[in-house]
C-alpha cells in the first residue's frame, strides 16, 4: 500500500534502464534501481510519519517504475546497507585499510562488496567509519533493525571459551540469541515445534515452515521464548563451571507474537525461500542471556576459508530414537559445497533440485541438525562475532546420515527481502 501511494505522487518521471547511473536528490551518483532494492529511501517509504521533506526527497529520487514497483535513483550502500559516496578506494581508509597484509578471504570480499561505479579505477561506497560502542550502551541503541555488527552490539556470546562438539550441551550464556516458538494447540497446550534466533530488538528469524503449511494443523504460534537454556520449567537456569560454583541465567522472557511474516513465495514441494520473520508485540531485553545474532555482511560461503566450520544450536532430537532435548545443545557442521550436496539429493527418495538460496552443512554420521531445530540459525563466528547464515529447513531421514549434508536457506540470499519486511 504504502509503495502504491508512493508511486501515486509520482507526476513525471524520466525512464531509465535499471541500475543505470543517476543523479540523486542530494546531487550525488546513484543507480536507478526498484525502491525494494534501496534500503535508505525503503525506510523512509516505511516511516509512519513522513514528512513533506521525506516526499519531496522520494519524488526527486523517482527515475520510473519496473512494473508498479517504483523506481529511484539510489546512492550507492555499503555492505552494512549504509547510504555511502562512490570515492576512489584511497579516498576512504577504513575500506583501504582492509588490504593491509595479511588479507583475510573476509576482508577481500568486504573490498568487493563495496565497490560502485565511479570515475576512479577502483572505487568504492563509503560509508561512515566503523563505530564499537560499551556493552551498556547497545540497550538503548537496539532497535526493530538488526544491529551493525560492528557496533558489536550483535553477536558476542559468554561461551567462546567453553565450546563442546558433537550434539553435547551448551554453557548457560551461549548463543543468547536462540529462540523457541510457543505454539498454541487445539487442546489450549503450548508446543515447542521451532526454533528460530533473535536478530533485533523486535525480529526473530526462522524458517517459513515454522510459520505456514502443515505446522498449523498442529498449533498456533503465539510467543517466543527467549534467555532459555532448560525448557522443562521457566525460572533461572543453573550449570556448574570449571573451577567451581555455578552460572546462571535470568530465567525465561516470554514475548507475544505480533506479526508472523513467512516468505510470500515459499514452496513446500522444491523447499524453495523456506525463511520468514517474527515481529514481537514488545521489545526484547538486551541481557548476557538475551542478544542479537548478526546478520552476515558478506557471502563468507563465496570463497570459504580454510577448514570452514560452522555450528548449529537448539533443542532438537538428540538422535533418531530420542524426542526432542530439554536442554540447549550444540554441534559443529563442516561446510559443504552445493556441487557437491545435490547428488545426495538427487535420489529417488530424495528429489530436490538445490538452487543459489540454499547452502548445505553437515554430513557426517550422528552430527545433524534434526526434529525440533528447524528455523534455528547456523552459525559462523567471525573472529569473536557469530552470524547467522543458514536456516534449519530440511535433511535427511533419519538425520546425522553419513554423506547427507542437511539443507538451509542461505541468509545472505534474502538480506533484500528482510529489510524490506522489517519496520520501525
Amino acid at each position: 500500500m504504502k509503495l502504491l501511494i508512493f508511486a501515486s505522487a509520482l507526476l513525471a518521471v524520466t525512464c531509465y534502464v535499471n541500475g543505470q547511473s543517476c543523479t540523486t536528490a542530494t546531487g550525488d551518483s546513484g543507480s536507478c534501481v526498484t525502491i525494494l532494492k534501496c534500503p535508505s529511501l525503503l525506510q523512509v517509504i516505511n516511516k509512519p510519519n513522513r514528512t513533506p521533506a521525506d516526499l519531496d526527497m522520494l519524488r526527486k529520487s523517482a527515475c520510473g517504475f519496473e512494473g508498479n514497483t517504483p523506481k529511484v535513483c539510489c546512492p550507492c550502500h555499503t555492505p552494512y546497507g549504509e547510504p555511502g559516496k562512490c570515492v576512489g578506494i584511497y579516498s576512504c581508509p577504513h575500506i583501504a585499510n582492509l588490504l593491509a597484509p595479511p588479507v583475510t578471504a573476509q576482508s577481500m570480499l568486504l573490498v568487493q562488496a563495496s565497490r560502485c561505479d565511479g570515475s576512479d579505477a577502483y572505487s568504492v561506497c563509503c560509508g561512515p567509519p566503523p563505530e564499537s560502542i560499551s556493552k551498556g550502551a547497545c540497550q538503548s541503541r537496539l532497535s526493530a533493525f538488526p544491529p551493525d555488527p560492528r557496533t558489536e552490539c550483535c553477536g558476542l556470546d559468554g561461551g567462546a571459551d567453553n565450546k563442546i562438539t558433537g550434539g553435547t550441551a551448551t554453557t548457560v550464556d551461549q548463543y543468547p540469541w536462540l529462540t523457541l516458538i510457543e505454539y498454541l494447540g487445539k487442546d489450549n497446550r503450548i508446543k515447542l515445534l521451532c526454533g528460530g534466533a533473535l536478530i533485533s530488538s523486535r525480529y526473530v528469524l526462522t524458517a517459513a515452515h515454522c510459520l505456514a503449511g502443515a505446522v498449523l494443523n498442529h498449533g498456533t504460534p503465539k510467543n517466543v521464548r527467549l534467555g532459555e537454556y532448560d525448557s522443562s520449567h521457566d525460572g533461572p537456569d543453573c550449570v556448574p563451571v570449571e573451577g567451581g560454583g555455578e552460572d546462571c541465567s535470568e530465567g525465561v522472557v516470554i514475548l507475544p507474537i505480533e506479526k508472523t511474516i513467512p516468505h510470500v513465495e515459499y514452496n513446500p514441494v522444491t523447499r524453495r525461500h523456506d525463511i520468514g520473520l517474527i515481529r514481537t508485540q514488545q521489545a526484547a531485553p538486551y541481557t548476557d542471556f538475551i542478544r542479537p545474532i548478526c546478520l552476515p555482511v558478506v557471502d563468507i560461503t563465496v570463497k570459504p576459508p580454510p577448514n570452514f566450520k560452522l555450528w548449529a544450536a537448539g533443542w532438537g532430537a538428540i538422535n533418531t530414537t530420542h524426542s526432542k532435548s530439554t536442554i540447549k545443545l550444540h554441534v559443529d557442521l563442516p561446510f559443504v559445497s552445493q556441487r557437491e550436496c545435490q547428488p545426495a539429493y538427487s535420489v529417488a527418495r530424495r528429489q530436490v533440485a538445490l538452487w543459489g538460496g540454499q547452502m548445505c552443512a553437515g554430513g557426517e554420521a550422528g552430527k545433524d541438525s534434526c526434529k525440533g531445530d528447524s528455523g534455528g540459525p547456523l552459525m559462523f563466528e567471525n573472529g569473536k562475532i557469530y552470524e547467522v547464515l543458514g536456516v534449519v529447513s530440511f535433511g535427511p531421514t533419519p538425520c546425522g546420515m553419513e554423506d547427507i549434508p542437511g539443507v538451509y536457506s542461505k541468509v545472505h540470499s534474502y538480506l533484500d527481502w528482510m529489510k524490506g519486511n522489517i519496520q520501525p
